[in-house]
């Protein structure tokens, strides 16, 4: 797995581990202590779902702090802003003629909706290092795509999905 982010990704990935840690796991403990105090825990569902949902809880945590020690911010821009790198937004034709722009961001990151692709996935490996005006041949579970490269640029689009 590779260990790049972006500002926005490492923002992202703290603001939800602020969030389990001080707003999610003290509501679920206190709901766990809560039904542990009414009585026969063998038969208690709001018990039993509690600590699932603690352990649940505890595991996103120890993933997200784990993760964190091992990844490196990416918050400089290259100094050829032609080629297409990390963080880049990128523009593409299809055959189809349609449209479409993602930026490649690290796999913690990656997000279909916001426009966000993973660095290691075939569409921006393919990608890396070309610059506008190339086409580029992509094995899709569908099949081969042929795509041409219209525009690169390292400052979101105006169409862009809020990074937020």
């Amino acid at each position: 797995m590779t260990d790049y982010i972006t500002p926005e990704g490492w923002k992202r990935l703290n603001d939800e581990l602020t969030e389990l840690w001080r707003v999610k796991r003290p509501l679920v403990t206190q709901a766990v202590a809560d039904a542990a105090s009414l009585g026969d825990r063998s038969e208690n569902a709001e018990y039993i779902y509690g600590k699932k949902q603690l352990r649940e809880i505890d595991r996103r945590i120890r993933f997200l702090a784990k993760r964190r020690d091992h990844l490196v911010v990416v918050d400089r821009k290259p100094d050829d802003y032609a080629r297409i790198y990390f963080g880049a937004w990128v523009e593409l034709e299809d055959d189809a003629g349609k449209l479409v722009t993602f930026r490649i961001v690290g796999p913690d990151e990656f997000d279909l909706q916001r426009g966000q692709i993973s660095m290691n996935s075939p569409l921006a490996r393919a990608l890396l290092s070309k610059v506008e005006g190339d086409e580029v041949c992509v094995a899709l579970p569908a099949g081969e795509a042929t795509f041409l490269i219209t525009k690169v640029s390292y400052e979101p689009p105006e169409s862009a999905p809020d990074p937020a």
